[in-house]
């Protein structure tokens, strides 16, 4: 009897084999560097290294603010502020918070559907006024998300922005990795000192010198609230860092910071 038949099953298997145990090295990897952080201060982010080209690519040159500080020296304010405008349960969560990712999820949904009916009604105006729509602007859902700052971590060391599902499960591994191997403490300077709070601006140290001429340590309350609104968004709020958005969202948020629980 004939083995041909069963020789594309075996390099199938073997295909998948072979994948597996990529993938398995893949995670020992990030696993290996996530154990490593708790002694090791992590020099740059993945996302960073994106901007970096990025930045490179469209502007021919990169103008670029960050320093890492130990959390000793972030005050007590920016903290609170952040945690509370971010993640109000990161005390006590294990990194994920699964009614966060649902809620987010219905909000999308609905931000979707919103974006498509103005889009069809935009298009059936056009048609009846016989005017051309090519190329016109069309409503774009305003996407938000449900992710931890434990979440928001793991996605900046390691991963790319895109929206996909292979994407957000790699994070969910890597956000339970940093959840097991380092304290809340660590994840919370790390976040700290890598997250962006501007077009090439990033960590507290700088987020603080960049817009209120201060040090992390020294920020008042508001001043601390307004860094912790930018945070969504930090690009887009960099423009007008004292919008009236920005002002009353940061008087909700310093209304809240005494209530939330630090690490």
């Amino acid at each position: 009897m004939s083995n041909f038949p069963q020789q594309p099953a075996r390099q199938i298997a073997r295909l998948l084999a072979l994948f597996v145990l990529t993938l398995a090295a893949l995670q020992l990897v990030f696993v290996t560097r996530i154990a490593l952080m708790a002694w090791i201060d992590p020099g740059s982010t993945s996302f960073q290294r994106s901007e970096i080209w990025r930045m490179a690519q469209e502007q021919g040159r990169v103008e670029w603010a960050h320093q890492w500080v130990k959390g000793a020296q972030i005050g007590e304010p920016l903290k609170r502020a952040v945690i509370a405008s971010e993640d109000a349960g990161f005390a006590d969560h294990s990194g994920v918070e699964w009614d966060a990712i649902e809620r987010a999820w219905e909000r999308n949904q609905r931000a979707e559907a919103r974006a498509d009916k103005l889009n069809e009604r935009a298009d059936i105006r056009g048609s009846s006024t016989r005017k051309t729509i090519m190329g016109a602007k069309r409503e774009q859902a305003r996407v938000v998300g449900g992710s931890t700052i434990t979440q928001q971590l793991a996605k900046n060391l390691f991963l790319s922005s895109e929206r996909t599902v292979l994407r957000k499960s790699q994070e969910l591994i890597l956000t339970y990795a940093l959840e097991a191997f380092l304290d809340k403490r660590r994840i919370l300077e790390i976040y700290l000192n890598h997250v962006e709070w501007g077009e090439g601006v990033f960590g507290a140290q700088m987020a603080a010198q960049y817009y209120h001429r201060s040090n992390p340590s020294a920020l008042s309350n508001t001043q601390a609230a307004k860094l912790a609104v930018m945070l969504p968004a930090p690009k887009r709020f960099e423009k007008r860092p004292n919008s009236p958005y920005i002002q009353a969202r940061a008087a909700v948020v310093a209304a809240g910071m005494q209530a939330v629980e630090l690490p």
